[in-house]
């Protein structure tokens, strides 16, 4: 169980993405980070406009979860760079008590270079169509009319449905997230597990 929930939590976090044509003060959020309604860490997503229609999005989270005799740690820390509506390059680090993991996806003149190294998860691979949406996003801005995004994360494409009003699925694989929104802010995330749902609320 220890290693299924580093694993999970490693993933929790998301960047988020906008555009400027100058610099401007940056947008923050902050969530609380829950397992079975107890909070277990937090989250700080942050878009900061820039000069010359670039944007940097940086989201770290903190998580600490005690289970009987050990304890769960992650520190998480992702950075998501674009210019103008196109990814440049995004890059996740992970810093666990189960090892420490990175993805990075860059844009190389005509394609992109995806590689994921995460715990139990592994991809390399290359996108030629650029990419202008990212799972990060979904932290600033509602999907609507979107049929996928691009993780950061993964970096690999959920496929995203709405299933209600102001509520989102996002598959990969196995893998399922929804996102709640009100009024067009996300206030909440549920990364479903088979052992305890993770949930995000957000504090402000």
């Amino acid at each position: 169980m220890k290693a299924v929930l580093a694993g999970i939590l490693c993933g929790l976090g998301s960047v988020s993405l906008a555009q400027s044509s100058g610099q401007s003060a940056a947008e923050t959020h902050h969530y609380a980070i829950e397992i079975a309604g107890i909070r277990v860490g937090t989250m700080t997503a942050v878009r900061q406009p820039l000069a010359d229609n670039r944007s940097t999005y940086t989201l770290i989270s903190d998580v600490k979860v005690k289970l009987l005799v050990y304890t769960v740690t992650v520190y998480y820390k992702a950075n998501t760079h674009f210019e103008g509506k196109k990814l440049i390059f995004s890059t996740v680090e992970a810093h666990t008590n189960r090892g420490n993991y990175a993805s990075r996806t860059e844009w190389k003149g005509d394609h992109y270079v995806i590689s994921a190294d995460q715990y139990k998860y592994k991809r390399q691979a290359t996108e030629r169509n650029p990419i202008d949406y990212v799972l990060s996003s979904l932290y600033f801005t509602e999907p609507i009319g979107r049929s996928k995004v691009f993780s950061e994360y993964f970096g690999d494409y959920f496929q995203l449905s709405q299933t209600q009003a102001g509520t989102y699925r996002a598959l990969l694989g196995d893998r399922e997230d929804e996102y709640v929104y009100e009024r067009g802010r996300l206030v909440k995330v549920i990364k479903h597990n088979a052992i305890k749902n993770f949930v995000l609320r957000l504090l402000d």
